[in-house]
Formats: structure tokens, C-alpha cells, sequence
């Protein structure tokens, strides 16, 4: 049985909006036909209209679901290391608790209209819900290793860790410039040489990583005196991150790279010259719960790269919905068109996993999912807009 949707507006995404438009999907999902007005719909058929515009579902590119039991467990506003600090040393929880809040997270995301997810592991702990879930993921297995004669067994784990995860769609990842030795890198390089998997990377979440790559000065130095880990062996880069690894990363492989909080106008301008597939990917509620800062996106609004939405785990953020990003970037960035933060929600994080022949924009013959968007002023957000999931 067909269903014909209305509203207000809807945002293809790949093409302009469409006033008053109409969407007809099968029993599945799927897009069977769009119409731009009434005329040309069979006679007598029921229409459901609603006030609103209808989007994509929408793509998450950067979670950590399986840390979702710290909910409420970590203070606001205590900067990355601290933050990190309180995650590495923190209790130990029951694997129960932690696989009914993975449930819970996952159910939450679907009903906020998520269809696809981007998500970090360092455990196996979220297999078995993404083997049910109604969300696609991608699973990083996230590798940590800074000092260099660990480089081959991490790498190892880390591996193991991806295989475990099969038959879903995985790959090992690195967690962040000051947590991954050049000899990590070089093994993850050569594997992704190989297989061409998706690769993504925390990159410049704090001034401290910055620092701490070009003066070996800083609060990682703090921070890794808290580990009890001898780091001499490493030396100040005279750079910063970003351009210290950025070399290091597969050339021939999609490369996310996520927060950028302190990412600057000529860091972007590296990237760009540098001629590697990489995506820009913002998460600003976790960064105002970390940082208390967002990164300068007037910056990457010039940017010829493009730009994904994250919203990073429950641990640095009060819920994992990507709707509530949007309105964040909306009210701190007013000059940013409202279709542009809806392409970055859809179409540009289906083409960074490679699901966009099914996912990210209103098109005949995919399954992208519809969420109405509420309490609208034309084709703008309202502070009271909430989300609907359609389909």
C-alpha cells in the first residue's frame, strides 16, 4: 500500500525545496514517486499533510554508543584532558547496565530519526544490538598506542576487534594524533592502502593537543604522567597536529576528520592542498560540553571540503540527536543557511559511509527515511521546532 505525504516544504537535499510537494512511499520505504503540487496525484487518493518540512533521515558520523552508560556521569565544562582523565580512570560498571543503556541510546537515535551511524568501539559490547538494530552502522574499532614498541600488538587487538564485529561493516581507526605513534600509523597505513576502508580521527578537540605537538609543552604532558607512561621519546613537531599526521593518514581512503574545535583558517588551507578525501565533521554539543567552545565555522563554510554532523556519546553530550546539533550550529552561526546544516545532517554523511544510493536525500527508488520538522517558520527552524519520524 502506498502513502502519500505532504508538507509544507520538503528538502530533497539534492535538489531545491518544494513547496507544498508530495512523497509516495511503499510499505518498505521506498520513494515510489514525487510530486510538486497536487496535480498529477490519482484522483480521490488520501494525502496526509502535515505543517512542517519533511527531511532525510538523518546521519550520525561520529558516536560513541557504547560509552552511553556515563549519561550524567561526567562533569560539563572540565576541558578535554580532564575529561579524559575521568573516561580512562573512571569505575568499573556492570556489562548488564551497559548493554540496557546501548539499547536505550539506539532506540532513542531511531525515534530522533537517525538511519545510519558512523560509531567508535573500543569493546564488543554494541555488536549485538547493532546485529537488530533499525540503524545502519559503520563500526570503527578505534586503536590507542603512543608508544612506539606497543605499535604491533595494538594494532593486532585492534584488528581482532574488527574481525569480531563481522558481518557488520567495520574498520580500524585511530583514536588521535597525541595517542597514536607513527609506528601505529605506518600499520594502519599499509592495511588501508589495501582495503580502502573508511578511516576517521578526533582531530584538534583541545589548544593542548596543538601545543603539545609543536613545543612538547602543555597538559598531555600532565596527562601522561597520570598514565605513568615515560614519553621521552617523542619530540616536539614544530607544527601542529593536524599537520604532523594528516601525512601519516591513507592516501587513498575517505578520512573524517572529527570536532576541529581549534582547527584555524590556515590548518584548513593544509588539508585542502594536501589532496586526500577528507571530511570536515562537527559535533558542537559535545564540544560545549567539553570545551566550552565551538570551532570557527564560518571558517569551513568557505571550505571546498565537505561537512558531516556528529553527535559524540552520552558521556559529552545530554542526548544523541542530531536535530539538536542543528539548531545548536543555528543559533550560534545565524549566517548559516538552514538547507546547508540539513545537507550536512543527510547527504554528505551518506556519501562519507558510501550509502548514499539508499540514504541522505529524497530520491525514487531509496529508503532514506522522512522526519517532519514542527512548529516551522517557512524554511527555517523555530527554538520550538521538534522532530516527527514519518517513515
Amino acid at each position: 500500500m502506498l502513502r502519500y505525504i505532504s508538507a509544507d516544504y520538503l528538502i530533497p537535499v539534492n535538489s531545491s525545496p518544494i513547496r507544498n510537494g508530495i512523497i509516495v512511499v511503499d510499505n518498505k520505504g521506498e520513494i515510489v514517486n514525487i510530486f510538486s503540487e497536487e496535480q498529477g496525484v490519482p484522483k480521490d487518493t488520501r494525502i496526509e499533510k502535515h505543517e512542517g518540512i519533511i527531511v532525510p533521515g538523518f546521519i550520525n558520523c561520529h558516536c560513541h554508543l557504547e560509552l552511553s552508560h556515563l549519561h550524567g556521569k561526567i562533569p560539563k565544562k572540565t576541558g578535554l584532558i580532564e575529561f579524559l582523565k575521568l573516561v580512562v580512570r573512571g569505575p568499573k560498571y556492570d556489562p548488564d547496565l551497559i548493554s540496557a543503556e546501548i539499547t536505550k541510546a539506539d532506540d532513542a537515535m531511531y525515534q530522533s530519526g537517525i538511519v545510519a551511524v558512523a560509531d567508535i568501539a573500543n569493546t564488543i559490547h554494541t555488536r549485538e544490538r547493532k546485529l537488530t538494530s533499525k540503524i545502519y552502522y559503520h563500526t570503527f574499532s578505534e586503536v590507542f598506542g603512543f608508544e612506539p614498541e606497543i605499535a604491533k600488538e595494538v594494532f593486532r587487538r585492534g584488528i581482532e576487534l574488527c574481525e569480531a564485529f563481522s558481518p557488520l561493516s567495520s574498520s580500524i581507526t585511530p583514536h588521535a594524533p597525541y595517542s597514536v605513534s607513527k609506528e601505529l600509523f605506518r600499520f594502519i597505513r599499509v592495511l588501508e592502502d589495501k582495503k580502502n576502508h573508511l578511516l576517521t580521527i578526533h582531530n584538534q578537540e583541545c589548544e593542548e593537543e596543538n601545543r603539545f605537538f609543536r613545543y612538547k609543552t602543555g597538559g598531555f604532558l600532565d596527562f601522561y604522567a597520570f598514565l605513568n607512561k615515560n614519553i621521552d621519546f617523542f619530540k616536539a613537531q614544530a607544527r601542529n597536529s593536524l599537520r604532523s599526521v594528516l601525512p601519516l593518514l591513507p592516501q587513498s581512503q575517505r578520512i573524517l576528520l572529527v570536532h576541529n574545535t581549534y582547527t584555524s583558517f590556515k590548518d584548513i588551507n593544509f588539508v585542502e592542498r594536501y589532496k586526500k578525501d577528507v571530511t570536515w565533521c562537527l559535533c558542537p554539543n559535545a564540544n560545549l560540553y567539553i570545551e566550552d567552545r565551538l570551532p570557527k565555522v564560518d571558517l569551513f563554510l568557505k571550505s571546498r571540503l565537505p561537512i558531516v554532523l556528529g553527535t559524540d556519546s552520552l558521556a559529552s553530550n545530554d542526548k544523541l540527536c542530531i536535530l539538536s546539533e542543528i539548531k545548536t550550529l543555528l543559533q550560534y552561526f545565524p549566517d548559516l543557511p538552514f538547507e546547508k546544516s540539513i545537507e550536512w545532517a543527510t547527504l554528505n554523511g551518506a556519501k562519507y559511509l558510501g550509502i548514499d544510493s539508499m540514504y541522505g536525500s529524497l530520491e525514487i527508488g531509496k529508503k532514506p527515511g522522512l522526519n517532519l520538522l514542527t512548529k516551522t517558520e517557512g524554511l527555517n527552524l523555530t527554538e520550538e521546532s521538534t522532530l516527527v519520524k514519518l517513515n
